[in-house]
């Protein structure tokens, strides 16, 4: 079966929910990181999932240059999610649960790019 929108594919769909844990995640940091480290991290998250859809209807060439793009804003969101923790601005567990989350958004993604190029 082919998929006809970029939200049916599963690699979307959980880079969608690491964005809302992100959203949520971020809600109680300090006032101070809103156009820091908040707006940083809540960037590189949605540009993962941003750039799922914009390559989705595009060559198998030039969707393969987004994933790349998605996988680069996904390590950006991971190193994000790290800054968070060591700051400690999150909940360990909520850390541990985004940042799984994010590692397996970026199996799927590496996934996706191997079947593509094969």
């Amino acid at each position: 079966m082919k998929v006809l929108h970029f939200q049916e594919l599963l690699v979307w769909q959980k880079a969608h929910q690491l964005t809302l844990g992100i959203y949520k995640l971020t809600k109680s940091y300090p006032d101070e990181e809103r156009f820091g480290l908040v707006n940083q991290i809540r960037r590189s998250s949605a540009s993962t999932c941003a750039n799922l859809a914009e390559g989705y209807k595009k060559s198998t060439k030039e969707f393969l240059r987004f994933i790349d793009i998605a996988d680069g804003s996904l390590e950006e969101t991971k190193y994000h999610l790290i800054l968070s923790k060591d700051l400690q601005y999150c909940d360990p567990a909520e850390f541990d649960k985004n940042y799984s989350l994010a590692c397996e958004v970026g199996k799927m993604l590496n996934g996706l790019s191997q079947k593509l190029r094969f």
